[in-house]
């Protein structure tokens, strides 16, 4: 088979609504993977369209042609507002396929996926929230977590494959979204918990210097705890993935399991809530370090 042909073979329509940091990352990967890509956002995507994605003003049009749908909505409410109140899903193809990657939670996952089932039982619904940020995403080093039926496993693992390094099959759906909440409270922990070995590093004299040769090959420590750690100590809070988003993720936590859950990740969220309210909104969540002490105040 030539070049050309297996390129042809391997097209396949993806409309990408919500083209933000990482939904316009995907969108980049799947071109790059020789799909073909409609995106609806709320703001311009000229990076995308200059790689060759069809930017659309009307999510109906946007869905209209795709056999896959990814919404990559900052929440649930805006999730049902584009794909429901603007009538995206209404427009989608026949036996097209949605997935859902956001996190927005097992809950309003489970009320969506009752839509589906009673609206459209011709379309597929599969919740695959992802974990990563902007860099994983450029890179297409995601983890996905998928549920959902696996009928169409090998469709579904074309689109994977192309932003992310692994996907795990989890079950029905709203494992996906279940899973997601447990690793993002994970996060949490560790992004808290740097802040905090930051400021106790002020506190009590300890170079930065020392504390990064300390925690650089321990097994206390994770490659991604240590990568913000190293911004909280440079004040370096441009957004990967913001302090906000992180927020919402946990208030999901406190929403959809219950506070005593993880009470620990309740009181992480009115810190952080307070943080986002006075001047840390749109920062990266190494801005968690902000309140406790002066950022890099050690070195």
């Amino acid at each position: 088979m030539s070049e050309s042909e297996d390129v042809k073979e391997s097209k396949m329509r993806v409309a990408v609504i919500g083209a933000g940091t990482m939904g316009g990352a995907m969108a980049a990967r799947w071109l790059g993977a020789h799909f073909d890509v409609d995106v609806w956002s709320r703001g311009p995507v000229p990076a995308l369209t200059d790689l060759g994605a069809t930017s659309h003003v009307d999510v109906r049009e946007a869905v209209a042609k795709a056999e896959i749908v990814v919404t990559m909505l900052p929440t649930a409410e805006v999730t049902v507002a584009v794909m429901f109140d603007a009538m995206g899903f209404e427009t989608m193809r026949r036996n097209a396929i949605w997935i859902q990657m956001a996190t927005i939670g097992p809950i309003a996952t489970d009320g969506i996926e009752d839509r589906v089932r009673k609206q459209r039982p011709d379309i597929t619904f599969i919740d695959a929230p992802v974990s990563g940020s902007k860099g994983p995403a450029v890179a297409g080093q995601l983890l996905i977590l998928a549920s959902g039926d696996e009928a169409n496993r090998p469709i579904l693992d074309q689109v994977f494959a192309a932003v992310g390094k692994r996907t795990l099959w989890l079950g029905d759906v709203g494992a996906g979204s279940r899973m997601k909440l447990i690793l993002n409270t994970w996060l949490a922990f560790q992004i808290e918990g740097a802040a905090e070995a930051v400021s106790l590093a002020s506190r009590l004299g300890v170079e930065s210097s020392a504390l990064l040769d300390a925690l650089g090959d321990s097994p206390l420590t994770s490659p991604y705890a240590l990568a913000k750690l190293e911004r909280m100590l440079d004040a370096n809070f441009q957004p990967d993935f913001s302090l906000d988003l992180a927020l919402k993720d946990l208030d999901l936590v406190g929403a959809d399991a219950g506070s005593d859950a993880a009470p620990i990740a309740t009181d992480i969220a009115v810190r952080w809530r307070h943080l986002v309210a006075n001047g840390a909104s749109g920062l990266d969540v190494s801005a968690a370090a902000m309140g406790l002490t002066t950022s890099g105040s050690s070195k």
